[in-house]
């Protein structure tokens, strides 16, 4: 700026401040005209030549009419009426409206001046939302997060599945890779989308988080246990030459899917030591670096398939070409955090620290093979496929206990894994192997007759079994207690009286009740009466000699013309033999 507009300026400037209220506006729009320039360039001007005063702070501010409780309930109803993508609602106008309604708040302030008490302005609201930390786009913001650390490469592995959004797989042999269009497939075509549904490709991406190593495997239909499982113990393995990571890490990170908490990869991690560690719902940032893993294959890998001349028509195919992609990537890209390639973070692991992993076939069978449970037999052993294994070596089994086996994935000696727990709750795994046995089925180590005596150590219930008895019997020693119960000693000394608690309750006296007689009947027995012939068969057996045939029998006839009582036959036996029997006559 040349000193004359310098100059120009600062008389324009002090014509303003010297001329009266409301008049300033005249003065710079006359100076703008005759500077040819427009208010809005002389005002930006004036800014530049000109110390502007600054505006004197009000003697209250800082400080604000609104309670804190009251900003709460405010900054309450505001956030609850935000949608789950953080947009909010209600706006503070609409909050304060239905709050104040509802007598729920206030706001209001006092004019120090009339004493009039006001309500307070959305503006001045706001503010105090702001002051107090409690407005909404302030509680919304991200918590802080706690960068994490791993003691060394294959420590941790992170594992993220993630559907291809880009590509699908066609099921008709040939067909290559097929580039999801927009136009074909969006949100308002879902038929589309549904066609495709079973030929999708997803994508496992597994992180080494010491050495940022990245894993890619690529599988077909959906997120399953079988997929999980295929890709993790590819990424154990030993797969290429140029490719030196391998090994069973010693924790896996997984979000909480049914696939990644389901009992197939539950199993494997189980069986070979690992700590599965399933992260909280909604906390993506909780395994961020193979997110990221997740977008680099994305970015860097699979847009180099719409320009290949020969693109995969298999997964077969498509797993090479990235795992290609893989090596080279981990090799020659220099990771930010430890300032080197991954392959080189990662071949700082040591001895100790490499597991080795054990055949794919096997890891596989321990996937499917969950820990069965074996009762314990009074020899202490256990039974499991086809085998006998002895117990009595483990801390804490117990006969008639149930404990979990399963077979060992270290060593093909026929040794199995018992699995316990500490205190903690924290499991102990146990490897056994079986019985060795002689010519005639005995284990080996077990006592020959005549020769001389082993016995179990006592366990836990063996000790306190014993202890009780000498309790019961008020001895000190086994054998005291022994010999009191074979000489028939009373319990606990005779000093309990096992009836005290009745004799000693004092019944109250009741006085008795009138009743009612009930009116039930007693039921009566009746019985078929026997003919004259099953009468008479009955009364020869009992009358022998004195029975009179068809005397006694024309006689029976007469007096039974329906048949004979069975339950009279005592009398008619003893009527017979008083008097002689007689029919009756017909008296005219």
């Amino acid at each position: 700026m040349n000193p004359a507009m310098i100059e120009a300026l600062q008389s324009v400037a002090r014509a303003a401040e010297a001329a009266r209220h409301g008049q300033k506006n005249a003065v710079y729009q006359q100076a703008a005209e005759h500077m040819g320039m427009s208010l809005a360039t002389l005002r930006r001007k004036l800014k530049e030549v000109v110390i502007v005063k600054t505006r004197k702070q009000r003697s209250d501010a800082g400080t604000s009419s609104l309670s804190f409780d009251e900003a709460k309930i405010i900054s309450a109803y505001m956030v609850e009426s935000a949608r789950k993508n953080e947009k909010r609602l209600a706006s503070v106008k609409s909050a304060l409206e239905v709050l104040r309604a509802n007598n729920e708040i206030r706001a209001e302030c006092v004019d120090k001046n009339t004493g009039e008490v006001r309500l307070m302005s959305v503006d001045a609201v706001s503010r105090a939302l702001y002051k107090f930390r409690l407005h909404p786009e302030q509680l919304n913001k991200p918590t802080a997060k706690m960068t994490m650390a791993s003691l060394h490469p294959n420590h941790v592995w992170q594992i993220d599945p993630s559907l291809c959004v880009l590509y699908y797989l066609p099921t008709k042999k040939g067909e290559a890779l097929q580039v999801m269009s927009e136009k074909e497939f969006y949100k308002n075509k879902p038929e589309n989308i549904i066609r495709v549904e079973k030929e999708r490709v997803w994508r496992y991406v597994i992180s080494d988080h010491a050495s940022g190593w990245i894993y890619v495997h690529y599988v077909p239909g959906a997120e399953t246990g079988k997929n999980l499982v295929d890709s993790f113990i590819a990424a154990t393995q030993k797969r290429h030459p140029k490719d030196p990571v391998h090994g069973i890490p010693t924790m896996v990170m997984v979000d909480p899917g049914s696939a990644n908490t389901g009992a197939v990869f539950k199993n494997l991690c189980e069986a070979l030591s690992i700590h599965l560690q399933v992260n909280q719902p909604g906390q993506p940032w909780a395994k961020g670096q193979v997110e990221k893993a997740n977008d680099i294959v994305e970015c860097e890998f699979e847009h180099r398939i719409k320009m290949m001349d020969k693109p995969p028509t298999c997964i077969e195919e498509l797993n090479v070409s990235g795992w290609a992609w893989m090596r080279w990537y981990n090799s020659t890209q220099v990771h930010s955090r430890t300032k080197e390639t991954r392959y080189s973070a990662w071949a700082r692991i040591t001895e100790a620290q490499l597991i080795i992993a054990p055949p794919a076939a096997v890891m596989r069978e321990l996937s499917y093979s969950a820990p069965e449970p074996r009762v314990v037999t009074a020899q202490l052993t256990i039974d499991f496929k086809g085998k006998e294994y002895s117990v009595k070596a483990v801390p804490g089994v117990e006969v008639k206990e149930r404990v979990l086996v399963t077979i060992n994935p270290w060593r093909d000696d026929g040794s199995i894994q018992l699995i316990t727990a500490d205190s903690d709750g924290k499991k102990i795994i146990h490897v056994i192997e079986p019985i060795k046995k002689d010519d005639f089925g005995f284990p080996m180590d077990a006592p020959v007759f005549g020769e001389d005596y082993k016995r179990h150590a006592d366990s836990a219930t063996d000790k306190n079994r014993k202890a009780v008895e000498r309790l019961v019997m008020e001895a000190d020693t086994d054998e005291e207690a022994k010999a009191n119960r074979k000489s028939k000693k009373v319990p606990f000394g005779g000093r309990i009286d096992p009836m005290k608690n009745i004799t000693d309750t004092a019944l109250v006296d009741y006085l008795p009740k009138r009743g009612t007689a009930s009116d039930v009947v007693a039921p009566t027995m009746e019985f078929k009466p026997l003919t004259h012939a099953a009468a008479a068969k009955k009364l020869i057996a009992k009358m022998g000699n004195t029975w009179k045939g068809s005397d006694h029998f024309a006689w029976l006839k007469q007096r039974y013309p329906d048949g004979v009582p069975e339950d009279e036959l005592d009398g008619i036996v003893q009527q017979l033999q008083q008097v002689q029997a007689a029919p009756l006559r017909l008296i005219k």
